[in-house]
């Protein structure tokens, strides 16, 4: 029951009243989830108890780093967690890492993440997106991931407690650190790659690879700096002067598909009376209410995403003329509010191309953006819709309270957003109304525009060195390049990434 796990304390008493133990010196949870199927809620526990023993001092598995001063370097373009896992795997394996991110370091960002909402200012290299930590930093830092066969979870989550996340995201079925929590945490990071001999250069954006006779040489900076040596190219989803580049100067790239759609919030209590089947809700000991949520339409899928429970809203541009919403949580989730990314996957056979155009997906997510911008009343105020007057297309004029800062402005959405988008989205929000009751209601809102799921572009690389498939040396890595989906697939990849850079040092040297 929710009220035996909701504390060691009523655990070790339920052990020794109901389970007979004795002399319980600790307990420590190994797994937690919640059963909420049924009426009656469960909370699925499996424990360690230590009788007549002390546990072990650490609840996480540490890594060893040591000092490179001296090795070889590697540039790393990006801090985002693909970078920053690449980074200090680079450590472990013998190579000095150095680090390039065009934003500012994860605690200056956020002067400039809080001018979006207080100036209706976009700072184009320091933002939602870009920064130390990446788009991950301020967006709940949520580490589950069905991507197990990329590489070793419980690599990357033991990294995160040994710079500082609770030990809880070991446990929970669902892991997450908190927005609030996750700055810390990276800033830890950094000081591993700096104490160990590696370099961290903020405000530092790459505007060319040099490449001579096939090969990376190194890299160019809007500093005028130049850093020599391999390139793991880990830059994020959002950086379209880089996916411009590369397709300027020949590197290979090519359209990816993606998924589009607006941000769906309701008040958190509705979600929970939903998902926990009672009028209470979440009650005094069970946690606010997550849901999932996926069907077809007309052959392309209509699913949640990132979903935030008891969070918020918040204004994801990388640049003027842009609305874009993303969403987080702090560590307990406990606003008012939940919400998701309710998106209508696209393909590039969607979107109408004479030239054959690489860039066409970005450039796709860009002029909706720049619509969603102009129907915001050309500022950062979101267009916003009562939820189920968008699924029947009616005006309304009125919004209710949002967690969203910077403000909404009624906007008939059904009306304006792409059809190939709006109409997957409306069947698919009556479908999954019918799957949970209440779900669609005029209490909860649609604000638009959710573009930033994924990466529009995949930068082409060879499966078994990682390597681009023509440029020796650039290793296109996680969710920017198009082989990851979220914080923990992308640390995976910077990994993965890092060992073939060893692989390839090695083999130069012979």
């Amino acid at each position: 029951m929710p009220e035996v796990a909701s504390s060691n304390e009523a655990i070790k008493r339920y052990l020794l009243e109901e389970k007979g133990l004795s002399d319980i010196n600790a307990i420590r949870i190994l797994k937690r989830s919640i059963d909420a199927r049924q009426r009656t809620i469960f909370v699925n526990l499996t424990v360690r108890a230590y009788v007549n023993e002390q546990p072990e001092e650490l609840e996480y598995t540490p890594v060893s780093y040591h000092d490179v001063g001296d090795r070889p370097q590697v540039i790393v373009v990006g801090a985002g967690p693909g970078g920053l896992f690449a980074a200090l795997r680079l450590i472990e394996l013998g190579l000095r890492p150095i680090v390039i991110e065009r934003g500012k370091d994860v605690h200056q960002r956020k002067v400039d993440i809080a001018n979006i909402s207080r100036l209706q200012a976009v700072d184009a290299e320091s933002n939602y997106s870009f920064g130390e930590g990446g788009a991950g930093a301020y967006s709940d830092g949520k580490l589950y991931t069905r991507s197990k066969k990329r590489g070793n979870v419980d690599k990357i989550l033991n990294v995160f407690c040994q710079h500082g996340a609770s030990t809880d995201i070991l446990v929970d079925a669902h892991p997450h650190i908190g927005t609030d929590k996750l700055p810390g945490v990276i800033e830890n990071m950094r000081n591993t790659i700096i104490r160990c001999g590696g370099e961290v250069h903020f405000q530092t954006r790459m505007d060319a690879i040099v490449i001579r006779q096939n090969k990376v040489v190194g890299i160019q900076t809007n500093t005028g700096e130049e850093f020599k040596g391999p390139v793991i190219l880990a830059t994020g989803h959002s950086a379209r002067d880089v996916y411009a580049w590369l397709n300027e100067n020949g590197v290979e790239i090519e359209a990816k598909g993606i998924a589009v759609g607006v941000r769906l919030e309701h008040p958190a209590h509705r979600i929970d009376q939903i998902q926990y089947h009672r009028a209470e809700g979440r009650g005094k000991y069970l946690p606010a209410a997550e849901y999932s949520f996926v069907t077809q339409v007309k052959g392309r899928g209509v699913y949640s995403f990132c979903m935030c429970p008891g969070g918020i809203v918040v204004p994801a541009a990388t640049g003027p003329e842009q609305i874009v919403v993303n969403g987080m949580s702090p560590s307990h989730r406990n606003t008012a509010w939940s919400n998701s990314g309710m998106v209508v996957e696209l393909r590039p056979e969607d979107i109408e191309d004479l030239n054959n155009d690489p860039l066409k997906m970005m450039r796709y997510q860009a002029d909706l953006e720049r619509l969603c911008w102009m129907q915001g009343n050309y500022k950062q105020t979101a267009p916003a819709q009562r939820m189920a007057d968008f699924v029947n297309g009616r005006l309304g004029g009125s919004l209710p309270e949002s967690s969203y800062a910077p403000g909404l402005i009624p906007s008939p959405i059904h009306f304006w957003m792409p059809d190939i988008i709006a109409d997957r989205l409306r069947d698919g929000l009556r479908y999954f109304g019918k799957q949970a009751h209440g779900f669609l209601a005029n209490e909860a809102i649609v604000i638009g525009v959710e573009t930033r799921t994924s990466s529009p572009v995949r930068i082409l690389r060879d499966n078994l060195s990682l390597q681009h498939v023509r440029v020796q040396g650039l290793f296109p890595c996680g969710e920017g390049a198009g082989y990851a989906g979220g914080i923990v697939s992308a640390a995976i990849d910077g990994e993965r990434c890092a060992e073939a850079c060893l692989e390839l040092m090695k083999n130069e040297e012979l």
